[in-house]
């Protein structure tokens, strides 16, 4: 029975994001029988120092792990490293571990994973699929990384070869795909399966309900709430800002759960302008999700414009799971722009329209109807379309695909030089 290899730094018992969604998926896979390995790293996202078992079996899952470098997210050389010896340990054991007719599905973490899975399954004559959570190069030179900008035709050169020879090309949303299509991949190897939560976990609760209102102080408060990375694709400011106007209305709040580069900014900030209406909060626990969620009576979600297409948040799976609405703030034509549109569960504002935010969050504020109507459409849009179930069904139909159709165009990908060449037509 031919195999399906997952490569990817983080899994289970890790709960950063890409982690969980590949925990899932390679969960459920086993469960019907099949022959899953999971190719990653010893360590945690946020513990570089862990040392998990090289060599182990979780639930029907192969796992094997790398060993690499421990440097951490900290810095830019030391991730670059970390990266790098990945990248040589995922290889070796792919070269190992691939034979003729395996599905080798390589996610995005580390960036340009799918280079040397490509050169692996093309020497093993294996399956290729990429499951693309966001775009590199463009993701760094959109954010101006040192050193990026001068590499980065070369680097989208050899991206662009290893999507071509993929079987398939999973990203999260039309724009994402778009953007594919724009580098030259062809429409019927990209495949729109979008990220998901666990909406039997995670489900709406009403405010009365919730234990965690009380310990955090929030007792008759209209809650703006963020949860999350608080990272450098996202955008803040526009929030800090209509908070300090609202910092006179008693009956407003707004928390800030969760860990990333911009945290230390805002806090600093809040502190600045004494803001007595924000809170800060670290990272919830699995178990504990759910009441955190519940918490706000609106989400923000942002994204800065110039990423649109490139990465898709995937904090909103989870509002809407918890049945929540939805403030974006970035491109009105962006991924979620269109989907608060589209469903009627929020609403969009371009960065630095702070007046116009305002004064939406004083409506909603008053009008309780309108955002309970929002919650529902987003809890609604969720059963249908980012279930964990809607999701797992829509891999588990794509993999038998892959499987059962050998790819029809084989691409030189060894030489980052030249452009793709059709080698022949099976």
């Amino acid at each position: 029975m031919a195999k399906t290899i997952f490569v990817n730094r983080y899994f289970h018992p890790d709960h950063s994001a890409t982690s969980q969604l590949l925990s899932d998926l390679a969960f459920d896979l086993a469960s019907r029988g099949q022959d899953i390995h999971v190719i990653t790293g010893c360590q945690l996202y946020g513990d570089p120092q862990a040392a998990l078992p090289a060599d182990e079996c979780i639930r029907d899952v192969h796992v094997h792990r790398v060993r690499t470098s421990r440097f951490g997210r900290g810095r830019l050389l030391g991730r670059l490293f970390d990266y790098l010896t990945f990248y040589v340990g995922a290889t070796w054991r792919l070269l190992r571990l691939v034979r003729q007719g395996d599905i080798v599905v390589a996610k995005t973490d580390p960036p340009m994973m799918s280079v040397p899975a490509a050169w692996v399954v093309k020497l093993k004559r294996g399956i290729l699929v990429n499951w693309v959570q966001d775009l590199f190069p463009e993701v760094a030179t959109s954010l101006d990384v040192y050193g990026v900008r001068f590499a980065a035709p070369m680097l989208k050169r050899l991206r662009n070869q290893s999507l071509r020879l993929g079987r398939s090309n999973v990203v999260l949303g039309e724009i994402m795909a778009e953007r594919l299509r724009e580098q030259g991949v062809p429409s019927d190897r990209i495949t729109i399966i979008e990220n998901w939560a666990d909406g039997d976990a995670i489900q709406p609760i009403d405010k009365r309900d919730n234990p965690l209102i009380k310990e955090w102080g929030l007792e008759g408060k209209f809650v703006l709430g963020y949860s999350g990375n608080m990272g450098h694709v996202h955008e803040f400011k526009t929030m800090i800002d209509a908070a300090e106007k609202l910092n006179h209305v008693d009956n407003i709040g707004f928390v800030f759960v969760g860990d990333g580069m911009a945290r230390q900014w805002l806090i600093s900030e809040a502190a600045r302008r004494g803001l007595e209406n924000v809170r800060f909060f670290q990272y919830q626990e699995a178990d504990r999700l759910r009441w955190s969620l519940s918490v706000p009576d609106v989400h923000f979600v942002s994204l800065r414009p110039t990423l649109e297409g490139l990465i898709v948040p995937s904090k909103f799976y989870g509002i809407a799971a918890a049945g929540r609405p939805i403030i974006h703030i970035g491109d009105p034509d962006g991924e979620i722009a269109r989907i608060l549109e589209r469903e009627q569960c929020g609403w969009s504002f371009c960065i630095g329209e702070v007046e116009a935010l305002t004064n939406c969050i004083l409506r909603l504020s008053r009008e309780e109807p309108e955002v309970i109507d929002a919650g529902l459409c987003a809890r609604r849009v969720f059963d249908r379309k980012y279930s964990r179930l809607h999701a797992l069904d829509s891999w588990r139909v794509l993999l038998e695909s892959a499987s059962s159709v050998a790819p029809t165009v084989e691409v030189d990908v060894l030489d980052p030089l030249e452009q793709p060449v059709v080698l022949g037509r099976k």
